[in-house]
């Protein structure tokens, strides 16, 4: 039996999973067209916990996404999630953010293929089959007509995510399917984290770090 707190702040969306025994307990989430973490995550937190009845003391673990994904919403993530786990002396785990969301795909195809968008007309990506195995790892990838042709010529792929919308009039292959209907959750780390508590794959809190994929470029402010 574990109790673990799900924190997903890879992307603008900002999701907290209470879960026990790898089952969804309570969800607090938002998705706006700015980042909104350092405003609500803690709010959520707070929220789960005090509709859940539990007490943070309670907590067996709390579970961070790693990335890949925007370099803000992740630092404020795993800040918040070390701060946590030092607090109450518990474990941190790390969840592959692109994994999370590939968890949470219902699908006939063989293969999932969650993205989140990098700007422009590249993608963070990777390839897993329907039991989460990994079958090409993450990367950066700039989308072209003939990306994952490879894997397209032997299996049914469908893409998923915030980056996938920018690839439909793209990858017109005709294994290639679209599903834009799930979205980003804490929800999809819920038994991924379990798992990882399971088999006591803790991250070391001095030594952790988000796996930004690429490094941060600071860019200059618009004029109002």
């Amino acid at each position: 039996m574990a109790l673990i707190l799900n924190l997903e702040t890879a992307t603008k969306v900002c999701s907290v999973t209470l879960a026990e025994n790898g089952e969804e307990c309570i969800t607090r989430e938002i998705s706006t067209t700015h980042f909104s973490h350092a405003e609500n995550l803690n709010v959520f937190i707070e929220q789960v916990m005090h509709q859940s009845g539990k007490k943070l003391a309670e907590l067996d673990a709390v579970a961070v996404s790693e990335g890949p994904g925007s370099y803000t919403g992740l630092r404020i993530g795993a800040s918040t999630a070390k701060g946590l786990c030092y607090a109450l002396d518990i474990p941190l785990i790390a969840i592959n953010s692109l994994r999370s969301l590939a968890s949470l795909v219902k699908t006939e195809c063989d293969l999932i293929c969650p993205m989140f968008d990098a700007m422009r007309m590249e993608v963070y990506a990777a390839v897993f089959d329907t039991k989460l195995r990994e079958v090409r790892a993450t990367e950066a990838v700039i989308i072209e007509p003939h990306s994952y042709a490879d894997l397209l010529a032997e299996k049914r792929m469908v893409f998923v995510g915030p980056g996938a919308a920018k690839c439909q009039d793209v990858i017109t292959h005709s294994n290639a399917a679209f599903d834009l209907s799930v979205l980003v959750s804490a929800r999809g780390m819920a038994a991924l984290a379990q798992a990882k508590f399971t088999e006591k794959a803790f991250e070391d809190m001095a030594y952790f770090e988000p796996f930004y994929l690429k490094d941060f470029i600071a860019g200059k402010k618009k004029q109002e």
